[in-house]
C-alpha cells in the first residue's frame, strides 16, 4: 500500500515542539483526513511535525507523493493556516489599515498574487465558485475576511498540490460558498490524486468526503479511525457550559461610572461608503436602540465589517457621513477614544493585527485602554478584573503565556476576554467564535447571553452560522452587495 505520509516513533529534536508521546501515524493514498481536537490540544503542532517543519531526533517523516514527479514535500504539500495573514502584505499590516484608502498604494492587487494556472478548467471553476473576477483589481488589503479565505483557497489550489492541508477552511465563508467548497473538494478528491487533510475545531460539519479522523488531545495523537467510528463515539456538548458561579459573577458586576445614557446607540442616515469606483454601502439607514441585540449578516464582501468599522469609529469616511454614536454626531468634537471606551470589540481584523509577543493577561488588559498592545502598567484592580474575565473564558492558566505561543483558538478566547473586560455598553462581535472548539463555542455563547441580561447592554454580532447566534438576539439586518 502507498503511504503518502508516514512517521514511526517520531520525536521532535526541540523539546518545545514535542508531542507528549512519539508519533506513529500513516496516511494512505486515497484517504482524506480530519485532524480534530480541542483548542490548544496540539493539532497544529502535529501538522507542523508531519510537514517537516520540526526536525525529528531519529526517524524522519517519510513521503511517497507518486504520481507526482517531485519527491519534495515543499512541492507537494500546501498548507492554508487561516490565521488571517494578507499574503505578501501581512508584514506591513496594521489595525485600521483596511479602512485607510491612502495606504493602499504599497499593497499588491489580487491578480498580482495569483499564480499562473496549470489546469485551466480548474482555474475557471475556482474563479466561478469564489467570484474571483471582481476581486482581481482589488488591493489585497481591501478583501473582507471571507474574500481573503476565497483568495487563499484559489491561490493554493491553482498550485496543483498533491496534499492539501487546510486549517478550519469553512469558517468565515457564507452558507452558499461553504456548500460549494464542500462539493468542489469532493469532486477533486474523486477525479484527481489530491489528498485532503482538514484541521477542524468545529466538528459538527465534517465533510462527507473525509474517510478518516485523527483525534488529538493534550498533545497526544490518537489512533486514526474511520469517520463512521468517530461520529459514533463523539460526545454531545451540554446545553450550557458556563458554571452558575461564573454566571453570577457576570450578573453582579458593578456598573461603571460615566455611562452614556442615549436612547439610540447607533444612527446611520443614508450612509454610503465608496473606495474608488466600488460602492460598499449605499444609502444605508440603520438605528440601533439601547438594549437591542442585533444579528448582522450577509454574503462575503457585502460590507458587514465596513459597517462595523463605522460603529467602532475606525473608518475615517465616517466623518463625511450622517452618523451618530451614543446620541452624538460624528465630527461634533468627540474623540474616537471617547467613543471606544464604551465599546467592546473583537473581529478578524483585530486578531490579524495582534502579533504582539506579550503575556496573554496584558492583551486582555489592553482592552481597558483600547490599544493594540499594552503601553501602561495596569493597576492591581485592573489585573483582578482581567483575571476574572480570563477565568470566565476558561483561560486563567494561560495568563502568563505569550500570546504568540497560544493556539489560534486560545488567542481568540483571549481577545474575547479583552472585549468584555471594561464592561462595555455596546458589544460588537464580528465572527467571534472563529477557531473555537465545540465546547468553547457553547461557553462563549453562554457568556454573551449572560452579559446581555444586564441592564442597558446593546449587542451587534456578525456570523455566517445561524447556530452561533445567542438566544438574546431580537433584531436582524441582512446586507447585500451595494446596499
Amino acid at each position: 500500500m502507498q503511504y503518502t505520509i508516514s512517521v514511526e516513533n517520531g520525536v521532535a529534536r526541540h523539546p518545545m515542539y514535542r508531542m507528549k508521546e512519539p508519533l506513529n501515524l500513516r496516511f494512505a493514498a486515497g484517504e482524506h483526513i480530519a485532524v480534530v481536537g480541542a483548542n490548544g490540544a496540539g493539532k497544529s503542532l502535529l501538522i507542523d511535525t508531519l510537514t517537516g517543519r520540526y526536525p525529528l531526533l531519529m526517524n524522519e517523516v517519510k513521503y511517497d507523493f507518486s504520481p507526482s514527479s517531485s519527491p519534495l514535500a515543499s512541492d507537494n504539500i500546501k498548507c492554508i493556516t487561516f490565521r488571517d495573514s494578507y499574503g505578501d502584505a501581512d508584514g506591513n499590516y496594521y489595525y485600521q489599515q483596511r479602512w485607510n484608502a491612502h495606504d493602499l498604494d504599497d499593497t499588491p492587487l489580487v491578480r498580482d498574487l495569483l499564480p499562473a494556472a496549470k489546469n485551466e478548467v480548474l482555474r475557471q471553476a475556482l474563479y466561478d465558485l469564489f467570484h474571483i473576477g471582481p476581486m482581481l483589481d482589488k488591493h489585497i488589503i481591501l478583501l473582507s475576511s471571507g474574500e481573503l479565505r476565497k483568495f487563499q483557497l484559489t491561490k493554493t489550489l491553482l498550485s496543483d498540490p498533491r496534499v492539501l492541508i487546510m486549517d478550519n477552511p469553512f469558517i468565515g465563508l457564507d452558507v452558499q460558498t461553504r456548500e460549494q467548497l464542500h462539493q468542489l473538494l469532493k469532486e477533486l478528491t474523486e477525479r484527481t490524486s489530491l489528498q485532503v487533510i482538514l484541521v477542524l475545531s468545529k466538528t459538527d460539519d465534517i465533510p462527507s468526503f473525509i474517510t478518516h479522523v485523527v483525534p488529538v488531545a493534550d498533545r497526544v495523537c490518537g489512533d486514526k479511525i474511520t469517520l463512521q467510528e468517530y461520529l459514533s463515539q463523539i460526545e454531545k456538548i451540554p446545553a450550557h457550559v458556563l458554571s452558575e458561579e461564573k454566571r453570577k459573577k457576570i450578573l453582579e458586576l458593578p456598573y461603571a461610572e460615566g455611562l452614556y445614557h442615549a436612547d439610540r446607540v447607533v444612527e446611520l442616515d443614508k450612509v454610503s461608503i465608496r473606495y474608488g469606483e466600488r460602492t460598499i454601502l449605499k444609502e444605508l439607514d440603520w438605528t440601533v436602540k439601547c438594549g437591542e441585540k442585533w444579528a448582522l449578516s450577509g454574503e462575503n464582501g457585502a460590507g458587514k465589517s465596513t459597517l462595523l468599522s463605522l460603529v467602532c469609529a475606525d473608518n475615517p469616511q465616517s466623518y463625511a457621513c450622517a452618523i451618530s454614536l451614543f446620541g452624538r454626531k460624528r465630527g461634533s468634537g468627540e474623540s474616537i477614544w471617547e467613543i471606544k471606551k464604551h465599546i467592546g470589540y473583537v473581529s478578524p481584523e483585530m486578531h490579524r493585527a495582534y502579533s504582539k509577543n506579550l503575556p496573554a493577561i496584558d492583551i486582555v488588559a489592553s482592552g481597558l485602554y483600547d490599544s493594540i498592545g499594552l503601553y501602561r502598567k495596569p493597576r492591581e484592580c485592573d489585573r483582578e478584573i482581567c483575571e476574572m474575565w480570563m477565568d470566565v473564558f476558561g483561560i486563567a492558566d494561560l495568563k502568563d503565556r505569550s500570546f504568540l505561543q497560544l493556539s489560534s483558538g486560545e488567542q481568540r478566547l483571549v481577545l474575547l476576554a479583552r472585549a468584555f473586560v471594561k464592561d462595555p455598553e455596546l458589544l460588537v462581535l464580528d465572527e467571534p467564535l472563529h477557531g473555537l472548539d465545540m465546547r468553547n463555542r457553547r461557553l462563549a455563547k453562554d457568556v454573551i447571553e449572560t452579559f446581555c441580561e444586564r441592564e442597558v447592554k446593546t449587542l451587534i454580532m456578525v456570523t455566517h452560522y445561524q447556530e452561533e447566534l445567542p438566544s438574546v438576539i431580537d433584531h436582524q439586518l441582512y446586507l447585500t452587495r451595494n446596499r
